[in-house]
C-alpha cells in the first residue's frame, strides 16, 4: 500500500490516526511539529502527508505551503486534517496547496473517503 507521513502535534491525535491509517494497511511516518513535517516528507518522499494546521514551530498552512514549493516534494498530495472548521481556513489551505481538508473529528470511513478521494486525483487540480 502507501506510505503516508502523520504530522500532528497532539500525541492522542496522531497516535489515533496513526492506527486508522495502519488498520487500512498503510505504512506510516510521523512528526510532531510543522518543521520535522517537512524534514520528514523531504527524507522519505511519502505517497501522501496528512496535516494538522494548528501547531509548534511552523504551522500546517506554512508547512504544506514549503512542501508546495521544494522541488523534491512538491508532487506529494497534502491532506489538512484539522480542528479549524471555518471556511476562510478551508480556503486559505487549499490556497496553500493542500489537496483537500478535512476537520477533526472524523470517522475511519471519512478518513478512508478522503484519502482514496486525492489518491484517485493526483493529476487533476485541487477540489474545495
Amino acid at each position: 500500500m502507501a506510505r503516508i507521513l502523520i504530522v500532528d502535534d497532539s500525541p492522542s491525535q496522531l497516535l489515533g490516526i496513526q492506527r486508522i491509517v495502519e488498520k487500512l494497511g498503510h505504512e506510516t511516518i510521523t512528526a510532531t511539529d510543522g518543521a520535522a513535517g517537512v524534514e520528514a516528507a523531504k527524507s522519505s518522499l511519502p505517497d501522501l502527508v496528512l496535516m494538522d494546521v494548528v501547531m509548534p514551530n511552523l504551522n500546517g498552512f506554512q508547512a504544506t505551503r514549503t512542501l508546495k514549493r521544494e522541488p523534491a516534494t512538491q508532487h506529494i498530495p497534502v491532506i489538512l486534517v484539522t480542528t479549524k472548521d471555518q471556511d476562510t481556513d478551508r480556503m486559505w489551505g487549499m490556497r496553500q496547496g493542500a489537496r483537500a481538508y478535512i476537520t477533526k473529528p472524523f470517522s475511519a470511513d471519512e478518513l478512508l473517503e478522503v484519502m482514496e478521494r486525492v489518491f484517485n486525483q493526483r493529476d487533476e487540480p485541487p477540489t474545495v
